[in-house]
């Protein structure tokens, strides 16, 4: 798993979320690896994902990717306990708290670090940072996807 992108192993009828399906042409096709203990994307959102103030990133994409990577490392996490295939996980709560405005133009990385599995429900943590600035700071919830008998 450490190799190949988390979002690469979703199944083709999960693949088409704008953020991080795959599928989606039009989407951001994040990408989101497992490194040690925590999992980590790297982006650069492009110019017209500007906020209110020209040069940043607006707030509702930040969260987006926040919640997106948040799914891959849920998925990665629960497939790492069960000894499974990765599953599909969807948000059943997110917060985002903003520390510093993230600016366009550089490369964000986005981190990951699982802070409870129960079940089909994990919580995560998350962190942005646009070089060593924490620009905003997260937590979701993510709910496992239970798989319909064909």
């Amino acid at each position: 798993m450490n190799d190949q992108a988390i979002q690469d192993l979703y199944k083709e009828d999960y693949a088409h979320c704008y953020g991080c399906g795959r599928n989606n042409p039009h989407g951001l096709q994040l990408k989101s690896y497992w490194r040690g203990e925590e999992c980590v994307c790297r982006h650069t959102p492009k110019s017209h994902y500007t906020g209110g103030v020209p040069g940043f990133l607006y707030g509702g994409m930040v969260a987006s990717l926040l919640d997106c990577h948040g799914a891959a490392t849920a998925a990665a996490a629960k497939a790492r306990q069960s000894g499974g295939a990765i599953g599909r996980f969807v948000t059943a709560s997110l917060t985002v708290d903003f520390a510093k405005p993230t600016p366009l133009g550089v490369e964000l990385e986005l981190r990951g670090k699982v802070a409870d599995i129960q079940g089909r429900k994990v919580y995560v943590d998350l962190e942005m940072y646009a070089g060593e600035t924490r620009t905003a700071t997260g937590r979701v919830l993510m709910i496992e996807l239970v798989e319909k008998p064909a």
